[in-house]
């Protein structure tokens, strides 16, 4: 690795599968949000494999934005915009519009208020129908947590007391005041979902 070019293990593991999710639930074309978009892998695989949408790339932090930045020069793809400065907790979001939102990975690694700040933004600039599209670990009310996921459980707690897996059903209790439908739940592999939220 060269550059500002940071990289996530896990977005190499995970891209795939979440991209078959993606191609079953994203517009035809438009503009895709992603939060929390992290070292940039993951932008730069999906707009390889979708070409016709365009996708814009967020994060809050200047390492994170300058490695996406990096990854998307690297990778000469036309459809992604250069990252923006984005925190989901913090309104008003840089943004006006968007056809989809795309959140990977952050709602167990952020305060509650970054879902809340979520769920309030994302619901402001879609339009009805629009997905709001989640992926990773979650608690739920009729499962069981599987053992591997209780031991991350505690690892993020233990980092910081703000963090944790997130019970769907608040997850979901939170999108429908923010006016969203039901979610579509996908089970995903390493015990990971893809939630897709509608806007009504």
């Amino acid at each position: 690795m060269t550059d500002d070019r940071l990289s996530a293990p896990a977005a190499f593991r995970n891209r795939d599968p979440i991209l078959d999710v993606l191609r079953t639930i994203l517009p035809v074309r438009g503009t895709v949000l992603e939060i929390a978009s992290g070292s940039g892998e993951h932008v730069v695989h999906f707009a390889r494999h979708l070409p016709d949408l365009v996708f814009q790339p967020s994060d809050p932090g200047i390492d994170e934005r300058r490695s996406i930045a990096a990854w998307v020069a690297d990778s000469g793809l036309p459809n992604i915009e250069a990252p923006i400065a984005l925190d989901a907790a913090a309104p008003p979001w840089p943004i006006a519009h968007a056809d989809a939102v795309v959140c990977i990975n952050m709602i167990h690694i952020a305060p509650w208020q970054a879902t809340q700040g979520l769920m309030r933004g994302a619901a402001a600039i879609l339009p009805p129908g629009a997905p709001l599209y989640l992926y990773g670990p979650y608690r739920r009310s009729d499962t069981p947590l599987e053992p591997s996921n209780a031991a991350f459980d505690a690892s993020l707690c233990s980092r910081n007391p703000a963090w944790g897996l997130r019970l769907l059903d608040d997850v979901a209790a939170l999108a429908t005041a923010s006016g969203f439908a039901s979610p579509a739940v996908t089970p995903m592999p390493a015990n990971n979902l893809s939630v897709v939220f509608r806007k009504r």
